[in-house]
């Protein structure tokens, strides 16, 4: 059934500021395995690509040893999965928006780079699972983002139409998906990336989701 509009999210940095647990899975395993911990905003510029990368772009040089680095990243996933929403918290206004979306009939998505597992675990702790229609994460298909096929994959599941589609993202990662999905991309500022606002494609750029639903009425 083709609906009116479908809104797509990204996760981490999106609709859920996740770095603090984040850091605190991440440090955890720097600190059993004897490497350097990081602050916050190291995190922040880490984050988004998935467990495996953050850890990859984390050590950098300063591990060679490739099944030492597998231990790391287990030991950070089930530290993680442990402890995911000890700080974990909504965006601002999201709450209030996707309830808003809802009550439109507004089909929504999740299409991250986090573990469909995780994703999911996280959504329903800090219930917001209940407003999105699939949640699709890095290992839910052969493939993730910025492959489009993560972005079209899920529109066709929740039977929507790509040409009335839109992508929230906070990161180069979720514009060059939206863009390679031929979709328009809303860029949530200061995220996940190290890259500034201006570097990074985008059709309209927000500070968080204060009245969204006015953003959103444009493309109804």
């Amino acid at each position: 059934m083709s609906q009116k509009l479908t809104i797509l999210f990204d996760l981490d940095g999106t609709l859920v500021d996740t770095a603090p647990d984040l850091m605190g899975a991440h440090n955890h395993v720097m600190k059993k395995f004897g490497f350097h911990q990081k602050n916050l905003v190291d995190i922040k510029h880490l984050a988004g690509r998935g467990a495996w990368i953050m850890m990859q772009r984390s050590f950098k040089e300063e591990i060679t040893d490739q099944k030492v680095k597998k231990e790391m990243v287990n030991e950070f996933i089930d530290h993680y999965a442990k402890n995911i929403d000890k700080g974990s918290r909504p965006i601002k206004g999201v709450v209030n928006f996707l309830k808003w979306a809802q009550s439109k009939k507004i089909p929504m998505a999740v299409c991250t780079n986090k573990q469909e597992r995780l994703a999911v675990d996280l959504l329903k702790k800090i219930k917001l699972s209940e407003y999105f229609h699939f949640i699709a994460g890095c290992d839910t298909f052969d493939f993730n983002k910025p492959d489009p096929r993560h972005l079209t994959n899920v529109i066709e599941i929740i039977g929507g139409d790509i040409n009335k589609t839109i992508m929230v993202g906070d990161s180069e990662v979720d514009s060059q998906s939206a863009y390679n999905a031929k979709v328009p991309f809303i860029l949530v500022e200061d995220g996940y990336t190290e890259k500034k606002t201006n570097q990074i494609p985008h059709d309209i750029s927000i500070k968080d989701f204060s009245n969204f639903e006015k953003t959103i009425e444009k493309y109804l």
